[in-house]
């Protein structure tokens, strides 16, 4: 059972340094498009979608139980806020008002990453909260 829980804490760890990864790329892609954030959306990215889960890995690396919790929340934000931005919401932010550019194709790729390693992040934090000690 705590081999268990170790592999779903290690697991988290890669899917954090994954995700900051993507996250990165994703940024650039935003900074050549020029899609500009909001000042709440900029400090919600910072925050919520960068640094927590950056947190939850460290968490997890040194095997807190907390850091399986901060996990949930952090990539449950990171996956509303995105999918909601990327795939829902009609704007500048959404994967499919893009014409030709040479960052669009590395914007669609690292929007849809970044949903699978939240939704892969939300899932971990889950078994990891629901394994006892």
């Amino acid at each position: 059972m705590r081999n268990a829980q170790y592999s779903l804490a290690s697991l988290g760890v890669i899917l954090v340094a994954l995700h900051f990864v993507v996250s990165v790329v994703h940024g650039a892609a935003h900074l050549n498009l020029h899609i500009d954030l909001k000042t709440w959306q900029t400090v919600y990215v910072l925050v919520v979608i960068t640094a927590l889960p950056l947190v939850s890995g460290f968490l997890l690396w040194r095997r807190a139980r907390s850091g399986f919790s901060l996990l949930l929340f952090s990539m449950l934000g990171s996956l509303i806020f995105g999918g909601y931005y990327h795939f829902i919401a009609t704007g500048t932010d959404n994967v499919a008002s893009f014409g030709l550019h040479a960052w669009s194709a590395p914007f669609v790729v690292t929007a849809v990453l970044l949903a699978l390693t939240e939704t892969a992040g939300v899932l971990t934090a889950v078994l990891g909260l629901l394994r006892k000690q």
